[in-house]
């Protein structure tokens, strides 16, 4: 059995690899409270506009919306948006204050995922794309639909 069969994909940012190149992934565990674990198994977390910053000795989640459980009493309820601290070996840390210090480098996190009952998220080293790449990307898209639909249709045919 292969690792990314007992992976469950709970939360994915399909922005980020539009908006960025991915130039390498880490894989950090996430520390969570109660209520956040079951709002995330609950589908109620967003990454869209989550990205990671390192103070320290430390690698932060910013900005990742995780909204409370209706059915959780306010004051065991989270934060929405707080600071979530990711957990990664001294190594890693290291490696990525390299990555992050270089010119237009950032940590943007790709998806959460449910790994052997642990949430995980997978945050990569990306570099911002200009206008021009996006426009690229958008074309070579294009062209393999219709390449898809062609083929379709002529085996549909006959």
């Amino acid at each position: 059995m292969s690792a990314d069969e007992f992976r469950k994909v709970l939360v994915e940012n399909r922005k980020a690899r539009f908006e960025y190149e991915i130039l390498e992934v880490y894989q950090a565990g996430i520390s969570l409270m109660g209520s956040e674990v079951k709002a995330i198994r609950a589908g109620r977390a967003n990454l869209q506009e989550a990205y990671a910053r390192i103070e320290g000795a430390e690698v932060l989640l910013q900005n990742m919306h995780i909204s409370p459980l209706p059915t959780v009493a306010q004051y065991f309820s989270h934060e929405p948006t707080r600071p979530r601290k990711l957990l990664l070996n001294r190594r890693e840390i290291r490696k990525l204050i390299g990555k992050v210090e270089e010119k237009g480098l950032t940590l943007v996190p790709l998806k959460l995922y449910l790994e052997k009952s642990w949430i995980k998220v997978d945050i990569a080293v990306g570099r911002g794309k200009k206008l021009y790449d996006k426009r690229e990307d958008i074309k070579n898209r294009e062209i393999k639909r219709e390449i898809a639909r062609s083929t379709r249709g002529r085996y549909s045919d006959s």
